[in-house]
């Protein structure tokens, strides 16, 4: 099990984070998704590594802008 930490900026409310969850959920490989609104993190589990340009590519279909990963 692999986890991976985004910073998400421009998530304003509950909407985004559901658009921000099923862009990324969609993500061949990833198992799970949480976003925390507040800080703007996003954490993507998945089996095995996930590259950084698919997560931030759904992010950005979802409207919103990958600020880091950590």
């Amino acid at each position: 099990m692999t986890t991976a930490t985004y910073t998400v900026k421009g998530m304003t409310c509950g909407h985004c984070v559901s658009s921000v969850k099923e862009e990324v959920g969609e993500v061949a490989g990833v198992t799970g998704v949480e976003v925390d609104l507040t800080s703007g993190l996003l954490t993507v589990s998945s089996e095995a590594p996930i590259d950084a340009a698919a997560i931030t590519k759904a992010v950005e279909e979802a409207g919103y802008e990958v600020a880091g990963q950590s």
